[in-house]
């Protein structure tokens, strides 16, 4: 399974983001999920979804401004992040395939490379 992630960038806050993950094909019927690492702290969970059913899951703090999607034909997975703020300044990992039962674990068996998200206030 390969995953590319792609999109990040420098946005002033109260503006948008659209990350994109590649995903290889063997990652189809493979939950997915976006987490971000700041220097010196552990990797964060944002959101994840589930395949066998599309349920999705969210940080407190990615509730209601990220929204995690798919495009299947694509082989594509999205983070749609709004109202960014500066305290969302990280590099964002997609992963696929948890190790356990929880999404929210930095346990997941493929990670892609990362992609720097800025928000300047």
């Amino acid at each position: 399974v390969q995953l590319q992630a792609s999109g990040g960038g420098l946005v002033q806050a109260g503006n948008s983001l659209r990350l994109s993950c590649k995903y290889s094909r063997s990652a189809f019927r493979r939950s997915m999920a976006w987490f971000r690492q700041t220097s010196g702290k552990e990797r964060e969970f944002v959101a994840a979804f589930r395949w066998t059913d599309g349920e999705k899951y969210y940080s407190d703090s990615a509730k209601g401004r990220f929204t995690i999607s798919r495009d299947s034909t694509e082989e594509m997975v999205f983070l749609q992040m709004n109202n960014l703020k500066p305290e969302d300044t990280a590099v964002y990992y997609c992963a696929a395939e948890p190790r356990g039962d929880s999404y929210a674990l930095p346990q997941y068996k493929f990670w892609g490379q990362g992609t720097l998200v800025t928000v300047s206030s």
